[in-house]
């Protein structure tokens, strides 16, 4: 199969929050392909809640483990490149991470950067229009 399919897949999504310096700040890390700024996410699996699957996934890719939000914060969509050539059109549901502990090893380290800043910073620096407009509405 070649090109873009019109099947809408999902995955879930941890957006992890935690207070420094007296402000809310986020944290995102890059891609591992495009090194672009994301958010932790994944693919849904068996047996895995889609609160647990983005708790897993904010440990993998960002080191930090905490209390995940049982319900979304909101979604948004974007199109993930699986090859050159292909790419899949995917819904994203974002839930929430308070952030707890933020660990100096996790398994992803060497592929990814990490790093906090405002939701409003954090704004600015993703590709995706409708997560932007997530962080704006925790920024407000």
């Amino acid at each position: 199969m070649t090109g873009n399919s019109t099947r809408v897949r999902t995955q879930y999504a941890a957006l992890p929050i935690a207070v420094k310096d007296g402000q809310p700040q986020v944290l995102l890390v890059t891609s591992r392909e495009t090194r672009r700024w994301v958010i932790p996410k994944g693919w849904p699996e068996k047996n895995l809640k889609a609160s647990e699957l983005a708790a897993r996934e904010a440990f993998e890719e960002a080191g930090v483990l905490g209390k995940i939000r049982k319900q979304p914060l909101g979604s948004y969509r974007y199109d993930k490149r699986l090859t050159a050539k292909k790419t899949v059109r995917c819904e994203v549901d974002v839930f929430l991470l308070d952030v707890e502990r933020e660990l100096d090893e996790w398994p992803e380290k060497g592929q990814r950067e990490r790093r906090w800043m405002t939701p409003s910073e954090a704004a600015h620096l993703v590709s995706e229009m409708s997560l932007a407009e997530i962080l704006l509405n925790l920024a407000a």
